[in-house]
C-alpha cells in the first residue's frame, strides 16, 4: 500500500468514525424525543380515565369493565400497547403522579413502569431523580430498586460502602444496544409490526421460524397463537417465544428458546410463564398450560415439560403421544442450525469471492 493509500484509509476511518457517532447520537436523539411523547400521552390516558371515573359513583362501579372495554377499542385501532395491563399502569401512573410537572423529562416509560411497583412514594421520587441525573437505564433502576438501595442509603451510616456497593453491581451489568433503539414497549406504543423479530438474533429468529412450521407439520391438533406474545405483571413485561394452541390435548403450548446451555433460571421462567398464562389466558374447559424449552447449543438440547395445577395421569400420557418427543426436538434443532450454518458460510465464502 502507497503513502496515497495509506492517507486515504486513514481518512475514511476518520470519517467513518464521525458517521458512526452521529447515527448513534440521532438514534438516542430519536427515542428519547419519542420517550417524552409517549410519558406524556401516557399520563394523560392516566389522567382521562381518573377524570372519568370520578364524574360519578355509577363510572367508579365500572371498575375493571371500563378497562376491558377500553382496552378493546383501543387495541384493535392502535395495537397491543394499550391493552387492560397497560391501561391499569397508566391509570396508576397519573395516580402516583397526578401533577406532570413533577414528571422527568429524562426517563422512558419503562422507567415509569418500573417505579409504580414502589409504594412509597419518597422513595419513587428519590428513584426517579437518581435515574434522571445517573442516567441509570431500566435494568439498572430494576437492580436498584429490587436491592432496596434507597433503604440501605437511608439506614446506612456508611453510605460511601453502600454507594460503592450499587456502582459495582451497575457495572457488572450486561450493555445492550436494545436498551436504546428495541425497546418493546415504545414499539408497541408506536404501533410498529413484528417487535419479536427485533429482539432476537439472527440465527434464533431462523430457528424458531423453522420451528414453527415443524411442529405445524406434525399435524397432531397444534394450532399457531401467537409468536413474542407479550404477559405482563403489575411492574414487568415478558415475551414467550412460541405459542401454540393444541386441540387434541386441549392446552395451550408454550415454547422458549435459549441460545446457551438451559439454567435453572430458566426453568424458574418457564414454570412462571406457564403459571401466569394459565391465570391469564387459560379457560375453564382448557387442561393445564404446557411448557417446553428447547436449549439450541449442540449436545446441550433439553426439552422440559410443566404441567402445573394437578397430577392428572390421563392428561400426562395423552400429551407424551401428542407432543413431539425430545428426540425429534432435538434432531429438528440440530438439523436446522446445521444447515442455517452451513448456508451463512457459503453466502460469506460467495463474497469473499467477489470481491
Amino acid at each position: 500500500m502507497n503513502e496515497n493509500d495509506r492517507s486515504l484509509s486513514v481518512n475514511i476511518d476518520v470519517l467513518l468514525a464521525h458517521l458512526r457517532t452521529l447515527i448513534a447520537d440521532a438514534r438516542k436523539e430519536a427515542k428519547r424525543t419519542v420517550d417524552v411523547i409517549q410519558v406524556r400521552t401516557c399520563w394523560e390516558v392516566g389522567r382521562h380515565i381518573v377524570e372519568f371515573e370520578q364524574g360519578g359513583q355509577a363510572r367508579a362501579a365500572y371498575g375493571k369493565k371500563l378497562l376491558s372495554q377500553l382496552a378493546e377499542s383501543l387495541t384493535g385501532e392502535f395495537g397491543r400497547g394499550f391493552d387492560p395491563t397497560n391501561l391499569r399502569h397508566m391509570r396508576r401512573f397519573y395516580l402516583a403522579f397526578p401533577i406532570y410537572d413533577t414528571v422527568r423529562r429524562e426517563l422512558s416509560w419503562s422507567h415509569y413502569r418500573a417505579m409504580l411497583r414502589i409504594d412509597n412514594p419518597e422513595a419513587r421520587q428519590w428513584y426517579m431523580n437518581e435515574s434522571a441525573l445517573q442516567n441509570w437505564n431500566v435494568r439498572v433502576l430494576d437492580r436498584q430498586i429490587d436491592t432496596l438501595y434507597f433503604e440501605r442509603l437511608l439506614l446506612s451510616s456508611d453510605k460511601a460502602s453502600v454507594q460503592a456497593e450499587a456502582e459495582a453491581n451497575i457495572a457488572s451489568l450486561p450493555q445492550s444496544p436494545r436498551e436504546f433503539v428495541r425497546d418493546p414497549v415504545m414499539l408497541e406504543f408506536l404501533g410498529l409490526p413484528g417487535t419479536g423479530k427485533l429482539l432476537e438474533s439472527k440465527l434464533e429468529q431462523a430457528l424458531m421460524d423453522k420451528l414453527q412450521a415443524f411442529l405445524l407439520e406434525l399435524g397432531k391438533g397444534f394450532a399457531f397463537v401467537a409468536r413474542q406474545q407479550r404477559i405482563s405483571t403489575e411492574s414487568q413485561d415478558f415475551y414467550i417465544d412460541l405459542v401454540f394452541y393444541n386441540y387434541l390435548l386441549k392446552c395451550f403450548v408454550l415454547i422458549d428458546l435459549k441460545s446457551g446451555k438451559l439454567v435453572h433460571q430458566d426453568i424458574g421462567q418457564m414454570d412462571m410463564y406457564v403459571r401466569m398464562y394459565d391465570d391469564l389466558k387459560r379457560g375453564e374447559s382448557d387442561n393445564p398450560t404446557v411448557g417446553i424449552i428447547l436449549c439450541s447449543q449442540k449436545d446441550e438440547s433439553v426439552v422440559r415439560y410443566s404441567v402445573l395445577n394437578g397430577s392428572e395421569q390421563l392428561f400426562a400420557s395423552r400429551y407424551k403421544l401428542v407432543l413431539p418427543s425430545e428426540e425429534e426436538l432435538r434432531k429438528e434443532l440440530e438439523r436446522e442450525r446445521t444447515m442455517l450454518l452451513e448456508q451463512s458460510e457459503a453466502y460469506q465464502a460467495d463474497g469473499s469471492d467477489n470481491e
